[in-house]
């Protein structure tokens, strides 16, 4: 079925997408504000905002909020990215407008308790800890501060020692009244649910929200560098990156086709030839990130300390030969790959309001399932290579590795195999090496 889409006079839009085949029901709030939209005074904010919504509001406690969705057998959960925070909710279609009552209630009447701050102050704390603690996780987070250097795309998603244990209540307050506008918020139901309904009781719970534009996010800018940590660990973790695509770029499913055909299953070719045919890893992929005006595409492996001086090779050398040489069985299996992920996901009510939530946040819109499989149809090995001659022009490309890592190549010696290489070296562009346990914890993947 169809999505159907109102704009409330608020400005807060609501998109249902109806599967009247379940028995359930997907509901979620996305806000258009994450890590990007902080200052560097209260890096972590939205993370912690993200935890404090469900520890009370001004009618219910947070154990109330927690046995009200427990006992009809339903979950609550919330997110952190760069650019969103999500707050949702999983029940029987039956208990709908119960999931809609209790995020309406966190959203707009948060009590924000002092005690509650305290506590869930340590539980994020802890988290920091373990996100130290976890080599193939923070080799993310500091390629992510190379990538995006003193500006609020490479900050952390769970903020510092220092801004945790700091936080108050009045900068909770500040921030969620600049941040969490009804324009800015998109509220996605997927499932057993109906519109007419749904838009009745989203009027009615979400009344409260504040109106007007949101600051807007610092632009983020592409720099580049190299960061190295060198640990006592079995394996060595890094990660390569170069300047990738916005989500609004028309190469867009381009770059995910060369993503999967790089390094996205094992028939990729780094799959194949970094670990099949040189045993070289025990994981390699590829990715490709795309944010609202910027993006950043690369390789993660974990290799032992011996292989270590050749992996870099290995993946320059897989990027070129695919710029040089997609065939079109490999393309053809990418896409295969792609669109079995795509329509799979159709399936499922809350991948399907994920999808739904990012596209409307990029484009406005919701995209057809017909649109989408018609543009990766389109795709063939000669866009894939124009797309891979474009990534090897990148500019300084980013470097992250934890773990024993002294035989990794130079990080000059890497950017010297892309185009861009010597015209980064000639802007200055900054290269850090350092100890990890220097370092506060930086966010990349979605923190809950």
């Amino acid at each position: 079925m169809t999505p159907e889409i109102t704009r409330l006079s608020n400005g807060l839009t609501i998109v249902t997408d109806p599967m009247p085949q379940l028995e359930s029901a997907m509901l979620g709030v996305w806000v258009n504000a994450g890590t990007r939209n902080e200052t560097r005074d209260v890096m972590g904010v939205s993370h912690m905002l993200e935890h404090m919504a469900f520890k009370g509001t001004v009618m219910r406690s947070a154990r109330d909020i927690a046995e009200e969705i427990e006992a009809v057998g339903g979950y609550l959960n919330a997110y952190t990215s760069r650019e969103q925070t999500a707050f949702h909710a999983r029940v029987l279609k039956a208990d709908v407008p119960l999931a809609i009552d209790l995020l309406g209630d966190i959203l707009t009447q948060p009590a924000f308790e002092q005690g509650e701050l305290e506590r869930e102050r340590q539980v994020v704390l802890q988290e920091i800890g373990q996100a130290r603690d976890t080599p193939d996780d923070i080799v993310f987070d500091h390629l992510q501060s190379v990538i995006y250097p003193d500006q609020p795309m490479g900050w952390s998603i769970l903020g510092s020692d220092e801004t945790v244990s700091n936080f108050t209540q009045d900068e909770l307050r500040t921030y969620m009244a600049a941040s969490y506008r009804a324009g800015e918020m998109t509220l996605v139901s997927s499932g057993s649910v109906d519109h007419g309904t749904i838009v009745r009781l989203v009027e009615e719970k979400f009344a409260a929200l504040r109106r007007g534009p949101a600051p807007a996010p610092v632009p983020a800018r592409y720099v580049g560098g190299d960061y190295r940590a060198n640990q006592d660990l079995e394996q060595a973790h890094i990660v390569y990156a170069l300047p990738g695509i916005s989500s609004s770029d028309p190469d867009y499913y381009t770059a995910q086709v060369y993503v999967m055909a790089l390094g996205g299953g094992m028939s990729s070719r780094l799959f194949q030839e970094a670990r099949e045919r040189r045993g070289l890893c025990y994981a390699i992929s590829a990715f490709a990130q795309a944010h609202r005006d910027s993006g950043t595409l690369g390789v993660y492996a974990g290799t032992g300390e011996a292989e270590a001086g050749e992996i870099s090779a290995v993946i320059a050398g897989e990027m070129e030969n695919l710029a040089s040489g997609a065939t079109d069985k490999e393309v053809s299996r990418a896409k295969a790959q792609i669109k079995s992920s795509l329509l799979m996901g159709l399936e499922r009510p809350g991948q399907r309001a994920e999808q739904i939530a990012s596209q409307m946040f990029s484009h406005g819109r919701v995209f057809p399932v017909e649109e989408m499989t018609a543009k990766l149809d389109q795709i063939d090995s000669a866009a894939v290579r124009r797309f891979g001659e474009r990534v090897m022009q990148g500019v300084n490309p980013a470097m992250a590795a934890v773990g024993p890592v002294g035989r990794l190549e130079k990080h000059s010696v890497f950017a010297g195999r892309f185009g861009g290489a010597s015209a980064s070296r000639t802007a200055g562009a900054r290269s850090r090496v350092g100890n990890e346990q220097d370092r506060s914890a930086l966010g990349f993947a979605k923190a809950e």
